[in-house]
This record gives C-alpha cells, sequence and structure tokens, in this order.
C-alpha cells in the first residue's frame, strides 16, 4: 500500500484548506481508498477536521517546545488544539532557506519522537553535489541522518533531491532506483519520493523498487489533481 502526502507549503487559506480536506475526504470515503494520505496545510489553516481513519492531517513546521517567547513559530501547544501527531522534518526549504541546521533538525526530531508523533523526514542533495558522482551524493545524505533515529517506529523517510523540488525537473528513473535501494539497506520505514511528482509521471515513479509513495508539492495543490494522483496509485 502506497503513501502520498500533500505539501501546501506557504498555499492556500483556512477556507480553501478546508474545501480541499472534504473534497479528498468524502472521494476516499466514496472510492474506498485504503491507501494512507497525508495532507500538511499551512499552521494558519489548520483546525480540527473530521476525516476517515486514512487520512491525517500534519504540520509542516513546529518548534521543539510546548509553548513560549518565540515570535513566528508555534509549539504543540498549538498541534495539540487540534489532535495534530504528524509533522514534516527536514524538507530543503526548512534547510536552505529558513537555515535549519542539522544539529537544530536533529533536536526538532528527537523532541517530537519524544512525543510519539509520525515524523516524515527529508532528505535530499543539491545540484553540486549531484553532479559530483554518487559517492558525494550518498555522502551528503548521510550527513543528514546525523543525530536521527532510523529505527523509530513513527519513521517515514523522504527522498527528496533538492534540484528536483518546484523545478519540472524529475530525478531519472533509474536514479531514483539507486538512492531508494541504498536507503532501504539503512532503514525499515517507508520510503517516500518527491521532485517534480506529477500525474504524468506518478505511476512509473510509485512502481520503482523501495519506493513506498511519494511526497508531492506543486501538482497536488488542486484537489482534482490529488485526487487523481490518488487514484493513480490506489
Amino acid at each position: 500500500m502506497k503513501i502520498i502526502a500533500s505539501n501546501f507549503k506557504t498555499n492556500h487559506t483556512r477556507a480553501t484548506t478546508a474545501q480541499f480536506i472534504h473534497r479528498i475526504d468524502k472521494f476516499m470515503i466514496d472510492d474506498n481508498i485504503t491507501q494512507t494520505v497525508y495532507l500538511f496545510p499551512p499552521s494558519t489553516a489548520l483546525d480540527s477536521f473530521e476525516t476517515n481513519q486514512n487520512l491525517h492531517i500534519g504540520a509542516q513546521n513546529c518548534h521543539w517546545v510546548k509553548s513560549g517567547s518565540y515570535t513566528g513559530e508555534i509549539g504543540t501547544q498549538q498541534l495539540d488544539e487540534f489532535g495534530i501527531k504528524t509533522i514534516l522534518i527536514g524538507h530543503s526549504e526548512r534547510r536552505h532557506t529558513m537555515g535549519e541546521n542539522q544539529k537544530d533538525i536533529a533536536k526538532k526530531f528527537n523532541y517530537f519522537k519524544a512525543l510519539g508523533y509520525r515524523i516524515i523526514y527529508c532528505v535530499g542533495e543539491p545540484l553540486e553535489q549531484k553532479q559530483a558522482g554518487l559517492s558525494s551524493t550518498l555522502g551528503y545524505i548521510q550527513e543528514q541522518f546525523g543525530g536521527i533515529d532510523l529505527t523509530y517506529d513513527g519513521l517515514i523517510l523522504a527522498y527528496e533531491p533538492v534540484w528536483a523540488i518546484g523545478t519540472g525537473i524529475s530525478c531519472g528513473i533509474d536514479d531514483i532506483a539507486t538512492i531508494h535501494k541504498k536507503l532501504a539497506k539503512k532503514t525499515t520505514a517507508p520510503i517516500l519520493y518527491g521532485g517534480s511528482v506529477k500525474q504524468d509521471n506518478i505511476k512509473e515513479i510509485i512502481n520503482i523498487p523501495n519506493v513506498d509513495g511519494a511526497l508531492i508539492g506543486t501538482a497536488s495543490w488542486v484537489a482534482d489533481d490529488f485526487v487523481n494522483i490518488i487514484k493513480f496509485c490506489n
């Protein structure tokens, strides 16, 4: 059974998020979809959504506190209000745009691990590492495992080559297969692929050995498109 996740990033409002979730939930119930689906709306759109048991709402980010004086952040107090127990950690945009280093990412991971959260943990290499060859890529990814418990029961790993995120350039099938095979030797956790996944390549990607699903950005932001992606994977 494949795992399909949608990362809204900085898109959708509270109103459109509610509409989106209702649309996906109804579709999954009507079509008896039993695969696991995760949605990660922006924090301003989080709410107490009633969904079927296979549709889960997660947080894109949260500080490693319950509450406190951290302007611009949210803590678990805000997530607890809505019963949210799933979080995205280590996304390349948090690493490269927001400046999160591995020490902070590991601290965040272990904070939420201690609370029993489901963690989708992202790893991936920038273009210069890709161009330097496989050994360089694997070495770069290995550094992203620093302080991370790859045996954690609540872990879902997501491989997202940075150069393929939001660019429309998909990683080659052979390249995906190679990296996922290497990652599967490090953990028994499900391993998702992310990076310009869309309707016209999802079938091919999810049929690659050791690919247990997909973490999708841009191509998942329209509910009908995301419905089609789920159908392709079901």
